[in-house]
């Protein structure tokens, strides 16, 4: 077994193709095809199942390549420390920004992180939260910008900035016309919420308790926060988003308006996160100082303290 041969199923496993995975390992399928048959039998165990034309793992060959990823996150980590002890502010760095952040902050963030970091280009990967933190706990991103308290495992974490929930309906709407919102006077039938999976969904069912018992007929299950402001726009019902949201569409005119939350813990906390001990760490930080310093004014910025999860 080695490190060569556990890229060879990884990759397979991401692509579910043979001849895909050769081509992007750059081999030829029966090398490839060969070396995983000799690991299979090495084990003793069946990694891939084909089905029709595709290519699955088997259920042990699910729990191989996990660990798999992780042997290979290990081994980046080793390459990546040796390099970082040249110097720490050189390479790209892998970011997952989940959705409901990457439309409204990305464009204020790159250009100053591209001045700041010249050597350090970011690759982004946009991603619900879940699959964010899923990537990062196996290696495949340096490090991600979410906007929940991160679980369980030991992680690194700067708090960035509150970004502060309004409620977007159309101009027309009764509440249009009061200067605050309390969360009591939304209708739990006319909230319009994200599909299951999307953190910004659980902080609105969590802020309107009362919504829980009504998602049946206000949830549209969109996949998109652009699709929920322009279904408030039409007269759909109403949706909670956040300010930089809102700041990305002032002075675009049309029929949606925005007032603000009274309560308030009605707002989301942005932080950046990465795996402890990561060699490029002090790269991360000068990012961090970018996310905090570039963000838009919408927001409540929160002082560069160092906060650690276990």
């Amino acid at each position: 077994m080695n490190l060569r041969d556990l890229r060879y199923v990884v990759t397979v496993a991401d692509l579910g193709h043979f001849g895909r995975a050769a081509e992007a390992c750059n081999v030829s399928q029966p090398t490839l095809s060969g070396q995983i048959l000799k690991l299979e039998q090495q084990l003793e165990v069946k990694i891939f199942e084909r089905i029709g034309k595709r290519v699955q793992p088997t259920r042990v060959g699910s729990e191989i390549i996990s660990h798999a990823r992780r042997a290979l996150a290990e081994a980046d980590e080793i390459l990546a420390a040796a390099d970082a002890s040249r110097d720490p502010m050189v390479g790209g760095l892998r970011l997952g920004v989940i959705p409901t952040l990457a439309p409204y902050l990305m464009a204020h963030i790159l250009p100053r992180a591209a001045l700041v970091l010249p050597s350090a280009p970011l690759v982004l990967v946009e991603e619900m939260t879940r699959h964010v933190m899923a990537r990062l706990r196996e290696g495949q991103l340096d490090a991600a910008l979410i906007a929940t308290e991160p679980d369980g495992d030991r992680l690194e974490q700067r708090e960035l900035f509150d970004d502060p929930f309004l409620l977007a309906m159309p101009a027309s709407h009764p509440l249009a016309s009061t200067e605050s919102i309390r969360l009591a006077s939304v209708d739990p039938c006319s909230l319009l919420l994200l599909a299951e999976g999307h953190c910004l969904r659980d902080q609105a069912l969590e802020l309107c308790s009362n919504a829980r018992m009504a998602t049946a007929a206000a949830d549209v299950r969109a996949s998109s926060l652009e699709t929920l402001l322009h279904l408030a726009a039409a007269g759909y019902g109403v949706t909670l988003g956040p300010s930089l949201a809102w700041e990305a569409r002032e002075g675009s005119g049309g029929r949606l308006v925005a007032r603000p939350i009274a309560e308030k813990r009605a707002r989301r906390r942005v932080r950046l996160v990465w795996r402890y001990g990561l060699p490029r760490a002090a790269a991360l930080e000068a990012l961090a100082r970018v996310v905090r310093d570039r963000a838009p004014r919408c927001v409540v910025k929160i002082g560069g303290e160092r906060t650690a999860g276990d």
